[in-house]
């Protein structure tokens, strides 16, 4: 009498696709993005941290109020245009899936 060896089931395809080779554009779109996130990330960042907030006295009125978060905006733009914090170069390497670009 012979026993019957179990086959072995088909290998599992991976959940997450090879990545495919990225260009130098879409490295440049995704950087783009990855610094917006930044910049937006410093804008709230500045905002909690009382940038903008309205003065006791002699204060702007209500369109200081109004106009403050287009000044917070600007501004984490250019810290971001100047380096920023380094959470754009983070991003971009999560969002390319780490892979190492030149």
């Amino acid at each position: 009498m012979q026993i019957a060896t179990p086959k072995a089931p088909p290998p599992i395809p991976p959940v997450i696709p090879p990545a495919k080779s990225a260009t130098p554009a879409d490295n440049e779109a995704l950087m783009t993005q990855a610094r917006a996130l930044e910049a937006a990330f410093l804008s709230e960042m500045l905002g909690q941290a009382g940038m903008g907030a309205a003065r006791d006295s002699f204060g702007g009125g209500i369109g200081e109020e109004q106009f403050a978060s287009f000044l917070r905006d600007e501004q984490a733009r250019l810290m971001v245009q100047k380096g920023g914090i380094g959470l754009a170069e983070k991003l971009f390497r999560a969002m390319s899936g780490g892979q190492d670009v030149a």
